[in-house]
C-alpha cells in the first residue's frame, strides 16, 4: 500500500548559526577584496586567431619587435631583415595560423651571467617567432591584466618597478616592520607546462590558439647545435613568457589577497610585509608548502629570508632605519654599477673610443631611473673622485668646456709658445650623463693666453686622460700633437676641474 505525502510541510523557526565562516578578524588586520563579478574575459575567445592574423595587428607587432632590436635566433634572420622577409613569407604563415598547423622553431639558447654568480639562462626565438608573440600578447593582453592583481607590478602595462618600491615603503612606514623575502629558484625554467595551459585554457577558448601556445611551450632549445626537448619551463626571452610568468603566479597572488597580507611582487620576486618576525617565519612556512606542492615552483633557500626591511634589498633599493624610513640605492646595486662602468672603460679593451662610449651611453641610463627615484641621491664632486668616476675618465678626450685659463706665464705653464694653430677636438662625448656632470664632458676648445714673445693670445686644449693614482691634468699641443703629454704639477696654473 502507498501512502502519499501531504503536499504541506512544517517547518520549524530556528535561527541557525552560520556554517564554515571563518571568525571575523580586527579590519585594521585584514584587507577586504571583493571577487569582481564580471568574468575573467569579457569578449569572445572563440575567434581570436582570427584577431591575432589581422593585418593591423601584424604591422603593430612587426613594430615593436623592430624597435627592442634584439639577435637573431637559429636562422640568423636579423631585425633590419625582417620587413622583407616577413612581407615575401606571411601568406603561407597566416594560413597554418588559421588552420591551426604552424609549427614554431626552437630557441636559441644564450646563457648571461647573473650579478650574485651563476648563469641565466635564454631563449632567443626567431625574428618570425617574435611578431607572432608580440601579436599574440597584444591581443591578449588587454584581456588578462585587468584580472591580475593590483599588488604585481611586473612586466604590465602602466606598472613599474619604482610603483613596487614605493608601495613597499608605504607599508614599512604603516607599521609592518618585517618582510618575508621569497625567491624562486629558477622560476622562468621550473613552469609546469600542463598547470600553465589548464589556466589559458581558462581564459581562452580558441583551440588553435592554444595549440600554437603549447607549441611555443614545447619547441625545443639549440644549445651549441645540440637539440634538447622543452618538457618545463617558459623560454625567457620571447615577447610572451612575461605575460605567461605573471598567469602562473596569479595563483600565489590569489592566495596572499585572500590571507589578508600586505605584499609586493615584481615578476617572481614576492615580499611579503608583517608586524612580528614569529609571524613572518610562520607565512614564509605555509607559503613554502603551497608553491612547492601546489605550484609545483621551489623556493631559494639561500637567497629568501624573514629579516628588517633595511637588511634586504628589492628591485635594488632598500630603506634606511630611520624614523622616515627614505629609501635610497642598495649597496650590492652600486658596487654592480662600478664593475660595469671599469668593464666597459677598461684600458686594454681593443676597442674604439666611439664604440665605448655607446656602449657606456647604453648602461648609464639604468642608474640614472635609480637615482630619480631616490630623495637624496648624492653624487660624487668632481674633487673627490673615486674608482668608478676615475674609470670614466679613462674615456679621455674629456674638455672642460666652461673653464677659460688666462693670462698664464709662460714659465708656469711650458710649452704654452710651441702651439702652431688651433687644434680642434674630434669626435663626441656623451652627454647622457648625470646634467651636473654632462657639461664637463663636452668637446670644446679652451682659449687661453699665449707666451709673452708673440702677445697673442693662443688656444690650448686640456684633456684629462686617467692615471694609476690621483687623476691629473695634462696639455696636449700642436696639430699633429708631436709633444708627449706631461703632468700639469705646477699649483699656480688652473687646473681643469676649477
Amino acid at each position: 500500500m502507498i501512502t502519499s505525502r501531504s503536499p504541506y510541510q512544517l517547518e520549524l523557526d530556528l535561527r541557525l548559526p552560520d556554517r564554515g565562516e571563518a571568525p571575523c578578524r580586527d579590519a585594521q588586520e585584514v584587507e577586504v577584496v571583493m571577487a569582481p563579478a564580471e568574468p575573467e574575459s569579457p569578449a569572445s575567445t572563440e575567434h581570436l586567431m582570427e584577431a591575432i592574423c589581422d593585418p593591423d595587428n601584424i604591422e603593430a607587432a612587426m613594430d615593436a619587435v623592430v624597435r627592442n632590436k634584439g639577435a637573431p635566433g637559429i636562422d640568423g634572420i636579423t631585425v633590419k631583415q625582417l620587413p622583407g622577409i616577413l612581407s615575401a613569407r606571411w601568406p603561407e604563415i597566416e594560413r597554418q595560423l588559421l588552420q591551426g598547423r604552424y609549427q614554431p622553431q626552437p630557441v636559441r639558447r644564450v646563457k648571461i651571467p647573473k650579478p650574485a654568480g651563476g648563469t641565466r639562462n635564454l631563449g632567443i626565438p626567431t625574428v618570425i617567432d617574435r611578431v607572432i608573440q608580440q601579436a599574440i600578447l597584444l591581443r591578449l593582453q588587454p584581456l588578462w591584466d585587468p584580472t591580475f592583481s593590483e599588488h604585481s607590478y611586473g612586466f604590465r602595462p602602466g606598472r613599474s618597478a619604482h610603483q613596487a618600491v614605493e608601495q613597499a615603503q608605504a607599508y614599512i612606514i604603516e607599521g609592518y616592520r618585517f618582510v618575508v623575502d621569497i625567491d624562486l629558484a629558477k622560476f622562468f625554467d621550473r613552469v609546469n607546462h600542463d598547470r600553465l595551459m589548464a589556466a589559458v585554457a581558462a581564459r581562452v577558448a580558441d583551440r588553435r590558439l592554444l595549440r600554437l601556445i603549447r607549441s611555443y611551450l614545447t619547441a625545443g632549445v639549440l644549445d651549441n647545435g645540440l637539440f634538447a626537448d622543452s618538457r618545463e619551463g617558459t623560454p625567457q626571452g620571447g615577447p610572451l613568457s612575461p605575460l605567461l610568468s605573471n598567469l602562473v603566479l596569479d595563483e600565489l597572488d590569489r592566495e596572499l589577497r585572500c590571507r589578508g597580507h600586505r605584499f609586493v611582487r615584481y615578476a617572481d620576486d614576492c615580499n611579503i610585509y608583517v608586524r612580528s618576525e614569529k609571524a613572518g617565519r610562520r607565512v614564509m612556512e605555509s607559503l613554502t608548502r603551497f608553491i612547492e606542492r601546489r605550484l609545483k615552483l621551489q623556493i631559494n633557500a639561500e637567497k629568501s629570508a624573514v629579516a628588517r626591511p633595511w637588511h634586504r634589498s628589492f628591485l635594488g633599493f632598500t630603506v634606511r632605519n630611520e624614523p622616515e624610513f627614505r629609501r635610497c640605492i642598495a649597496t650590492k646595486a652600486v658596487i654592480r654599477f662600478k664593475h660595469r662602468v671599469r668593464e666597459l672603460t677598461g684600458r686594454h679593451r681593443g676597442i674604439t673610443l666611439e664604440r665605448m662610449i655607446r656602449k657606456l651611453v647604453l648602461y648609464l641610463p639604468g642608474m640614472g631611473r635609480l637615482l630619480r627615484l631616490q630623495p637624496v641621491a648624492r653624487v660624487a664632486s668632481p674633487r673627490r673622485l673615486d674608482s668608478a668616476a676615475s674609470a670614466l675618465c679613462r674615456l679621455g678626450p674629456v674638455e672642460d668646456a666652461w673653464q677659460t685659463i688666462s693670462g698664464t706665464p709662460s714659465s708656469q705653464c711650458p710649452g704654452a709658445g710651441g702651439l702652431r694653430g688651433r687644434l680642434q677636438p674630434q669626435g663626441a662625448v656623451a652627454t647622457e650623463l648625470h646634467p651636473r656632470v654632462a657639461p664637463r664632458l663636452r668637446q670644446c676648445s679652451l682659449q687661453a693666453a699665449g707666451s709673452a714673445s708673440h702677445g697673442k693670445a693662443g688656444e690650448r686644449l686640456i684633456r684629462r686622460t686617467a692615471v694609476y693614482g690621483p687623476v691629473r691634468t695634462v696639455v696636449w699641443e700642436g696639430w699633429h700633437r708631436e709633444m708627449p703629454p706631461y703632468p700639469d704639477v705646477c699649483r699656480t696654473c688652473p687646473t681643469a676641474w676649477g
